[in-house]
């Protein structure tokens, strides 16, 4: 990035900073930090893995760990262990936190109002929208693209969630013994790959990348239906073509289904050629090539 560039996104980030109240040892007035007060908030409610909390707030474990025992000493919070697996240890609202969580709920509601109370309709909304986008953009920027087991429990559940849209966007429905066979021991070394797209924490997209046959051979990319937009495919692609490269690969292949026409554009404009069917998958109906 130019110095030029640079001197916006940071003119940009003392702005905000200002304006939503950071710099305050006070936040929204209340005698709480923003740090402190967030955490609160994410708690919620219905309470919140710590796990969870680490991830969606991007917090130092030992930091995370230091407000949670404040909050717990002033009785806002109490910590304990989730019903469902014992190792997982839980936050959740007392009394006490739900009042002070309402409260900073009503003050964040009131601090909002306030910063565009003094533009005109026009401009209210000309800041809105810019909101959503640097929101959206921001977001894009936080994913993290990384090579995983495919066995692991974040990978499973990724595939788990896409064999299940799969079924519901085929006309015949989807069953995975009908498929190209991809277990875990298939996209794992040395047989091929597995990258997973995770936001806050989040796994939110998989694909992988099958190195026994003759050339490369992209399978099960999936991207979460509430993450579309950021580009997360793009990346995963991107990735995953990346690890073909360090193979010596110069060409790689994929299929898809016509009913995924999101995935047929994300092909054909990543630079796919579309070629004859190179395989017996049972689902697919364009095969692709792209030379690396």
């Amino acid at each position: 990035m130019n110095p030029e560039d640079l001197k916006r996104v940071r003119r940009f980030n003392r702005v905000v900073t200002r304006r939503v109240g950071a710099l305050d040892d006070a936040f929204l007035g209340h005698p709480r930090s923003l740090g402190a007060s967030r955490l609160l908030f994410e708690i919620g409610p219905d309470g919140a893995e710590v796990r969870a909390l680490r991830g969606r707030l991007g917090l130092d474990s030992g930091y995370l760990s230091r407000l949670l025992a404040s909050l717990e000493a002033e009785g806002l919070i109490r910590l304990g262990r989730a019903e469902r697996d014992g190792r997982v240890r839980v936050a959740r609202l007392t009394a006490a936190g739900a009042r002070e969580y309402r409260q900073l709920d009503r003050l964040s509601d009131e601090a909002a109002a306030a910063q565009v109370a003094a533009l005109d309709d026009t401009r209210r909304q000309r800041l809105l929208a810019a909101m959503e986008t640097v929101e959206r953009l921001l977001r894009a920027g936080a994913v993290q693209v990384e090579v995983e087991d495919a066995g692991s429990a974040d990978a499973r559940r990724c595939l788990a969630r896409y064999y299940q849209e799969l079924g519901e966007r085929f006309p015949t429905g989807f069953d995975p013994a009908r498929s190209i066979r991809t277990g875990s021991e298939d996209m794992n070394p040395p047989r091929g790959r597995f990258v997973l797209a995770r936001l806050d924490g989040e796994a939110l997209g998989c694909g992988g990348l099958l190195l026994t046959g003759e050339l490369p051979y992209i399978k099960r990319m999936w991207v979460d239906p509430e993450a579309r937009g950021l580009g997360i495919g793009r990346r995963l692609l991107a990735a995953l073509e990346r690890l073909a490269r360090d193979q010596g690969a110069t060409r790689v292949r994929l299929e898809t289904n016509a009913s995924l026409s999101e995935a047929l554009q994300l092909y054909r404009s990543s630079g796919y050629q579309e070629v004859d069917p190179f395989n017996d998958e049972a689902y697919a109906h364009h095969w692709f090539e792209k030379s690396l």
